[in-house]
């Protein structure tokens, strides 16, 4: 259906603060894909993303956003609790889909997304656009070109002080266990995670310990995990979202040398080994999801290619999570 189409128009459910800059620009900026409807539950909302952005309709049912016969695709950015019941009615009218990550709050749910997608062979993308940004491909290139030799391990440490809103006690869906039950360890260690599976592939075993220690909301607010990937790699991560200052700094530990980066800090890339140390500064597009946009566009008029962020990476990373949270 789509390959015979010059454009295809998508329409995005859910146009919150994610979609503003991050993500909704890269849909019209790509050659191919035009951005023709958006979808709020507050009409007054809705009304004014889609005048402020250009885009023709707004709705504020999401059925009729995703009935629309002018929508070819849709783009699900609603917090991950109704990303399951949003994307089964997308592939029930056989309509493309990218859903923001994580694929959803349960390694169960993400699996049944993708699987139901996959039965209809209709493409399913996951917003883990770090796969697809320079700065994270150049550490790739290195740890590819064997820069610091076989890798052994890799540890992350991410730490952040509780927010005013977290101290205040106003609503937040990122900390309600009902919404996002690992809290901010779903909203951003996934992030990481699932790079650490795309840098160094899956994952066989995980494990961890979480718990809310301020006791601020619902969610998880201090988990501590460790893992083995599949080719033995051994990984470990602490994210604690109550220090006293925020700390975000990956090590990559070679025989040769290792690679320290920032998985969200906008921080240089570092390489260090015994022929000398290497550190680059590598920006994000404006619109940091511009080249995951058009990386799926690049497979929707090519099948023979391959988006690095499927249905299928999604729920792994999901299984991660699930593992490190004790759920599995």
């Amino acid at each position: 259906m789509l390959l015979n189409k010059k454009n295809i128009r998508w329409g995005i459910i859910g146009c919150g603060n994610v979609t503003e800059l991050k993500s909704g620009p890269a849909y019209q900026k790509t050659v191919g894909f035009e951005l023709i409807a958006v979808m709020r539950r507050t009409p007054k909302m809705a009304e004014d993303y889609a005048e402020r952005h250009g885009v023709e309709k707004y709705y504020t049912d999401a059925d009729a956003l995703i009935n629309d016969p002018d929508v070819d695709a849709v783009y699900i950015a609603t917090p991950p609790d109704t990303h399951k019941f949003f994307g089964l009615k997308v592939v029930a009218v056989g309509k493309p889909c990218c859903i923001e990550k994580p694929l959803s709050t349960n390694h169960t749910d993400s699996l049944a997304i993708y699987n139901a997608f996959n039965a209809k062979k209709i493409p399913l993308f996951v917003a883990y656009y770090r796969r697809t940004l320079p700065r994270f491909l150049k550490i790739k290139s290195w740890i590819d070109k064997g820069k610091i030799g076989t890798v052994r391990h890799i540890q992350w440490q991410l730490c952040k002080t509780a927010s005013e809103e977290d101290l205040s006690g106003e609503y937040n869906w990122r900390t309600d266990a009902k919404v996002s039950p690992g809290g901010y360890f779903d909203d951003l260690a996934s992030h990481g995670l699932d790079l650490f599976c795309y840098l160094f592939g899956e994952v066989a075993e995980a494990a961890g310990i979480s718990l809310n220690q301020q006791k601020l909301y619902t969610a998880k607010d201090a988990v501590t995990g460790y893992w083995l990937h599949d080719n033995d790699i051994t990984g470990m991560g602490n994210w604690n979202f109550g220090s006293h200052k925020s700390e975000d700094k990956v090590t990559i530990y070679g025989s040769l040398g290792t690679i320290q980066f920032s998985v969200f800090d906008d921080q240089p890339i570092q390489l260090k080994t015994e022929k000398g140390d290497e550190t680059l500064n590598i920006l994000h597009p404006e619109n940091v999801q511009l080249h995951h946009v058009e990386q799926m566009r690049d497979q929707l008029f090519n099948p023979l290619r391959t988006h690095p962020s499927s249905g299928q990476t999604g729920a792994h990373t999901s299984w991660v999570m699930d593992k490190i949270l004790g759920n599995i």
